[in-house]
């Protein structure tokens, strides 16, 4: 049995499937140049790693073992990594109790568009915040959420695509319009010579 091998199949197993990990997780969010770019290393490194497994399976079943182990390390490692970049955008959404628009207000003043929506809870009346940000700054929202208001009740999800509103302080919107403006073509909007101000999304 060959240590040096065996050390090798782990670790081109390893690439090869946090590469298809980041990969998969940049097709859902739409990066449609990127995703195909890993895609071509992905396959030449997943053919070289099988070819050796398939070489040397016969001799020790060891081979497959660290084979198999270079999978699982390489998902857990792919998503850390794929968490670390923290690609694209989220929208999160805040569930409160009408208290006059004071969390709206204060996250404005922090640099968030906020979107307001009434609803209606069991025990009365709520107000349903509505904010995007970037992945990367979603944890500084959480934070500031929670000290604005540690009784709200929130919720985030992946934003695929954008088109228009108001954006946080962190985000570019002349990039984020261009990149999406093909696709508006596409659905027969008109781009936006400017993102509205602040003051006029609140109006």
């Amino acid at each position: 049995m060959n240590w040096l091998v065996l050390g090798q199949i782990f670790a081109i197993n390893l690439v090869y499937i946090m590469l298809n990990t980041i990969r998969t997780l940049l097709t859902m969010r739409g990066y449609r140049n990127l995703a195909p770019i890993l895609a071509i290393i992905e396959i030449t490194i997943y053919t070289l790693g099988l070819s050796m497994v398939m070489s040397y399976i016969e001799e020790n079943i060891m081979y497959l073992i660290f084979y198999a182990l270079g999978f699982g390390v390489g998902i857990y490692l792919g998503m850390l990594v794929e968490n670390r970049i923290a690609l694209g955008y989220s929208v999160m959404q805040v569930f409160t109790e009408d208290d006059n628009h004071v969390l709206a207000d204060s996250l404005r003043e922090h640099g968030y568009g906020v979107t307001i929506q009434p609803g209606y809870g069991r025990n009365g009346n709520r107000l349903v915040l509505t904010i995007l940000t970037p992945r990367s700054t979603e944890k500084a929202l959480r934070n500031t959420i929670n000290e604005l208001n540690p009784n709200a009740f929130f919720i985030s999800y992946d934003a695929k695509y954008i088109h228009g509103g108001f954006w946080t302080k962190h985000i570019s919107p002349p990039q984020i319009i261009e990149e999406n403006f093909e696709q508006d073509q596409k659905e027969g909007f008109e781009k936006p010579d400017e993102v509205i101000t602040k003051d006029e999304y609140i109006e």
